[in-house]
């Protein structure tokens, strides 16, 4: 929640633990459901950025928001919580202060998942005449590679949400925030970087995610939606933190994915593939010439225009 006050910050400081019991006091009756489940408001802080901004002052509240992501609750108790500090602040200093606004954040620090997954590095085997070692350093290396260059950092990241948003959609829960928050947590440092960390220690080959996860399994769309619930009953009626484990899961797999082709066979290998089906699809081609068309591009350089040659080559358009 976010206010402007011309007072003595000082004062403020001093009073705050008042204004606090008054909030929380008067925030009770939309709390008291979420606090019979386990959540509810967990703490508040005032902090004071004045050096910013002439002025400004932040509430920061922090919320546990049990098996629901919660959006509708917090921001409810946001806006109850920016009517009270008025009241207060003005009661206790005789000096208004003015209210900007009060709405939740999508990054959240605090509520991180963490994937890993590892292996000897001889598990790794022979791939395409480079030995198991070789491809694990190469992984390693590209890893590196994202954990210090944005360019290369921010396709890195896209590529694991690739997976999480294929999730998150559809099991009802709000990918966009959840991106949004992945994305500020890559930057936490001043430095936009891998959300994902590689390394080989005594043999051992060691690959990990970690991301901040708000999400929810109740409440929502989760709860409306028939394709959401399907999602969720198809794997197993997870609860919120069930479910942030099986996404963070599957960005780790759809990252691995991505590095091992980019660090062996190249990525429009795979790319080129899956376009050959759109191609054969805006050809119109039959299921025996799409058959044909796979086996003949199989080695092949595939574009619109050599796929279109070959079946008009072969008289099957």
């Amino acid at each position: 929640m976010h206010f402007t006050w011309p007072g003595d910050g000082a004062r403020l400081k001093a009073i705050f633990p008042k204004i606090k019991q008054s909030l929380l006091a008067d925030a009770k009756p939309l709390t008291e459901s979420m606090t019979q489940r386990g959540g509810g408001v967990l703490d508040m802080e005032l902090l004071p950025m004045t050096h910013l901004e002439p002025n400004y002052y932040q509430l920061r509240v922090y919320f546990e928001t049990c098996n629901s992501m919660g959006a509708n609750f917090i921001n409810t108790i946001l806006e109850q919580f920016a009517k009270s500090i008025y009241h207060a602040i003005n009661v206790n200093t005789r000096i208004k202060p003015r209210i900007i606004m009060a709405i939740l954040s999508n990054y959240t620090p605090d509520c991180t998942a963490r994937a890993w997954v590892e292996c000897p590095v001889a598990a790794f085997g022979d791939l395409n005449g480079a030995s198991g070692s070789e491809l694990a350093e190469k992984f390693n290396i590209a890893v590196r590679i994202a954990r210090i260059d944005p360019y290369r950092a921010t396709t890195h990241n896209k590529g694991i949400f690739n997976g999480i948003d294929a999730v998150a959609i559809a099991t009802g829960n709000d990918f966009r925030a959840i991106e949004a928050g992945g994305h500020a947590y890559a930057a936490r440092d001043g430095q936009y970087r891998s959300l994902s960390s590689c390394a080989i220690q005594n043999g051992n080959f060691r690959f990990e995610l970690e991301i901040p996860l708000p999400l929810g399994t109740v409440g929502g769309l989760t709860s409306i939606h028939p394709l959401a619930k399907l999602s969720l009953e198809m794997l197993g009626n997870p609860s919120a933190r069930e479910l942030m484990m099986i996404i963070a899961t599957m960005g780790l797999a759809q990252n691995f994915a991505a590095v091992r082709s980019l660090v062996t066979s190249g990525i429009q290998k795979g790319h080129m593939k899956m376009h050959l089906g759109n191609i054969l699809a805006q050809l119109n081609a039959t299921e025996p010439e799409a058959v044909a068309a796979r086996n003949h591009f199989s080695d092949k350089t595939i574009s619109f225009n050599s796929v279109r040659e070959f079946l008009e080559a072969s008289r099957l358009i």
